[in-house]
């Protein structure tokens, strides 16, 4: 082989293995929607054991009533060391009267996902820094001190 047709040869290996190192991972997470399923749940004829034999289990469940359940599905991608981004989410929501009876079944998308920012790895809160010295020797001249507690953290004592 001549060497133009090597380096030509070499050129077009590397081009395809770094087309393929950047293709992206796709991920699934949660509930497989099956629209048919979730058409079959009606409001109204359906109860929660009916419900929990079509569609099978919550995600998770409403935390301040036991009217709401909730199937959560998302696909998302990434490329390499990225943090994945959300392609898809549906989240279906089905509400309960209080005899158990389906109430309504709503669907909705990524919309009303909400996009949280952390901030560094800290939560800032409100009141006075603290450091490993002032952990240490904060204490000192205040045990025993007057309306401070004392040693026994009762306060007052008397008869």
């Amino acid at each position: 082989m001549s060497l133009p047709v090597r380096t030509l040869g070499t050129a077009a290996l590397l081009v395809v293995l770094g087309t393929t190192a950047c293709t992206p991972v796709r991920t699934h997470q949660g509930y497989v929607v099956d629209h048919d399923l979730v058409a079959s749940v009606q409001p109204g004829i359906d109860t929660r054991d009916s419900v929990a034999q079509t569609l099978g289990q919550p995600s998770f469940t409403s935390q301040f009533n036991e009217g709401e359940w909730f199937y959560v599905s998302r696909d998302s991608s990434n490329f390499a060391f990225r943090n994945p981004r959300v392609k898809t989410q549906t989240t279906l929501r089905i509400r309960f009267d209080a005899s158990g009876n389906v109430a309504s079944v709503d669907e909705t998308g990524v919309e009303l996902a909400a996009s949280i920012s952390p901030y560094g790895k800290t939560t800032p809160t409100l009141g006075r820094g603290r450091s490993f010295f002032r952990d240490l020797f904060g204490n000192i001249g205040t045990v025993g001190a007057p309306g401070a507690g004392g040693a026994g953290g009762g306060g007052n004592t008397g008869p």
